[in-house]
């Protein structure tokens, strides 16, 4: 059932971009280190070629994408529907951060709506591009996407938010280096 992609055309775009939530899979180095899994949503993600995406990447209470990419680069993102005809595609890459001032950043960022979270991009050069049944995917409802992340982020003000990234996403749960903190 399942298929190996030459490319994302655009057929596959049209379909990536269609779906509301998506997941991204990083892991260290380390054995004993923690892989993790994050949900995205809202729109942040930027098909940018047959082999590059993207996305804007928000604050968060970690940091462990970005600490992960960092040391490696190593990134895989899933996307599935939860609509009616099933479907799974996973996007396997080496993905690199860029921070504000840098040219991919403003590219990137200029294709999404301005969000006061926003922290980085991340880029991703896609090398493996398949899809699977996803028969296993329950069929839901998208009802809307939640606002709290601004909210949260209008609440603490530009200030604010550089010290909540400064003491929450400067290194991650395994010690590895995050963002950089401002001095």
């Amino acid at each position: 059932m399942g298929k190996v992609f030459a490319e994302i055309d655009q057929k596959l775009q049209a379909w990536i971009e269609q779906q509301p939530v998506w997941f991204v899979a990083t892991a260290p180095l380390s054995a004993q280190g923690n892989i993790n899994l994050s949900p995205r949503g809202h729109d942040t993600l930027s098909v940018l070629g047959p082999h590059r995406v993207a996305w804007v990447d928000y604050s968060g209470s970690g940091v462990e994408t970005i600490a992960h990419l960092r040391e490696n680069g190593r990134v895989c993102l899933m996307f599935n529907s939860f609509g009616a005809r099933p479907r799974i595609v996973r996007l396997h890459g080496l993905g690199t951060v860029h921070l504000p001032g840098d040219p991919v950043f403003d590219e990137v960022t200029a294709l999404h709506p301005e969000h006061p979270s926003t922290r980085a991009v991340i880029d991703v050069e896609v090398h493996r591009i398949s899809d699977s049944c996803g028969w296993g995917v329950p069929v839901m409802e998208f009802v809307g996407e939640r606002d709290l992340l601004r909210q949260h982020a209008e609440k603490r003000g530009a200030q604010g938010m550089e010290a909540y990234r400064a003491t929450k996403n400067a290194v991650s749960i395994d010690g590895l280096p995050g963002l950089p903190v401002s001095r």
